[in-house]
């Protein structure tokens, strides 16, 4: 049975078949690191991380592309606020996010593509449609013309001029029409900017980003390519503005042949809101849940689905994946014996061809699990196609904030040769290593890090080999 995916394009389910033989391209709509990253992204990213693995498993080459958008206007204002630099704003943010999904298992992107690095296409593509009449030059930037688009408003299923009800225009902006949309925004006093002769220095508008970065890296001929992704909160106006701006400059659209979007996600039957007080930055989530258990969780609810997180669903899947493990662990006490199990793959991928359905292919995995002698290879495999490790254990982090005495303590202890928590220097050296091996193998890097800088701010510096981990006294 061949994968069947929602096409967000045609409004159903499809069979999907690659346009190039063997090769699949995706492009995902990635973060913009302006703000804190939350849950919600988290759900989007962890689903376009098995939908990646599993066409792996089903023979096709992918190249995978999350782009990251560096400038927009809230890095830019912050920046202003703060006297600060809307590099620094971004970097840490992107840096915060890129550990949260290290610690959720994500694999790392074939490309990932900065905006600020592809000035020069993105302005190419600028070029082109102002030359093509699709675009115009304005007081204040180059804008996009929605009207020489018949196909405007197609993926989202509405009609111009229900569009045109709801649009509106700014102040400052100099417009034809309301659902026109920024290309190329051109510098205030005091904004980043780059030069673009003969229309004036600026900065690229949000929509055509990744238009001209997914045509960069995935679709130079104008062919295609497989499939875009996003959260469902993207397909109007972003999606819906990429096609506009990248089909005409196309030999053959469809610009992207499969939409997939990913289902909302919802904090006890609310959106997650600073203004509603629950909002939690994803990057203290990873750390106060275990990381493979938010997974799980995510795995239980179709794609589509708008889906609630709570308190007792979180405790529930945590339950059900130590289910699976301690399932495992017992499979390994005879995997010379337990045969394979040609019926567990076909299940699997019959669940996961139907639209990628994930939590019936957990119900084929509980069921295979209660099997006296289930295959230790087998349930391994697929639960790393999930993006499971069966045999990581989480760790729970010790609260060591920069304000906490754990690192003065041992500094004093290891200075006067006094016990530290009741054992000797040497010792407590050891522990410390002991708990940075325990937050390595969890993959829990922050930790690991900071227990690092502790003994190095005692004099200790600790040598990572194949062998192991050893100290020395600097």
């Amino acid at each position: 049975m061949p994968l069947r995916l929602y096409n967000t394009r045609t409004r159903r389910v499809e069979e999907f078949v690659p346009l190039r033989d063997g090769a699949v391209r995706i492009y995902v709509c990635g973060l913009t690191p302006s703000a804190q990253a939350h849950l919600g992204h988290a759900r989007s990213f962890l689903f376009f991380d098995v939908l990646r693995r599993y066409l792996a498993h089903r023979g096709f080459a992918v190249t995978y592309v999350q782009n990251v958008t560096d400038i927009d206007d809230r890095s830019i204002r912050t920046a202003a606020e703060t006297g600060g630099d809307y590099h620094e704003i971004v970097r840490g943010y992107y840096a915060e996010f890129t550990d949260a999904m290290q610690r959720l298992g994500v694999k790392a992107f074939d490309y990932e593509p900065y905006a600020t690095e592809f000035i020069v296409p993105i302005q190419t593509m600028i070029r082109e449609l102002v030359e093509s009449g699709h675009a115009y030059v304005t007081a204040d930037g180059v804008y996009y013309r929605v009207s020489t688009f018949a196909n405007y408003g197609k993926l989202a299923n509405r009609n111009i001029a229900d569009l045109e009800a709801g649009a509106r225009i700014e102040v400052d902006e100099n417009k034809e029409d309301p659902l026109d949309f920024a290309l190329w925004k051109f510098a205030k006093p005091g904004e980043p900017r780059w030069p673009f002769p003969p229309y004036g220095d600026g900065r690229p508008g949000w929509h055509i980003e990744c238009s001209a970065m997914s045509r960069e890296l995935l679709d130079r001929e104008g062919l295609g390519f497989d499939i875009h992704g996003g959260g469902a909160d993207l397909i109007f106006p972003h999606h819906e503005n990429e096609i506009a701006q990248s089909e005409p400059l196309m030999q053959k659209p469809p610009m992207a042949n499969f939409w997939v979007h990913g289902g909302l996600l919802l904090f006890d039957n609310r959106k997650m809101s600073k203004s509603l007080g629950n909002f939690e930055p994803l990057t203290d989530i990873v750390r106060r849940y275990d990381p493979q258990a938010i997974r799980w969780l995510f795995l239980q609810t179709g794609y589509r689905k708008v889906m609630n997180f709570t308190e007792e669903s979180i405790a529930a899947a945590r339950t059900g994946l130590e289910n699976i493990k301690t399932a495992y662990k017992r499979a390994t006490e005879h995997s010379e014996t337990a045969p394979q199990d040609p019926g567990f793959d076909a299940q699997m991928e019959a669940a996961l061809d139907d639209d990628m359905n994930t939590a019936a292919a957990l119900a084929v995995l509980y069921e295979y699990a209660a099997k006296p002698r289930p295959s230790f290879e087998g349930m391994r495999y697929w639960l790393t196609i999930l993006g499971i490790e069966p045999d990581a254990t989480w760790l729970e982090e010790p609260q060591i904030a920069p304000d906490d005495d754990f690192t003065a303590r041992l500094q004093a202890a290891l200075q006067l040769g006094n016990e530290f928590d009741g054992v000797a220097p040497a010792d407590a050296i050891e522990r410390v290593m002991a708990m940075r091996a325990q937050a390595r193998a969890a993959k829990v890097w922050a930790l690991s890090d900071r227990l690092r800088d502790a003994l190095a701010q005692c004099g200790i510096e600790l040598h990572d080999t194949k062998g192991g981990t050893t100290w020395t006294v600097v």
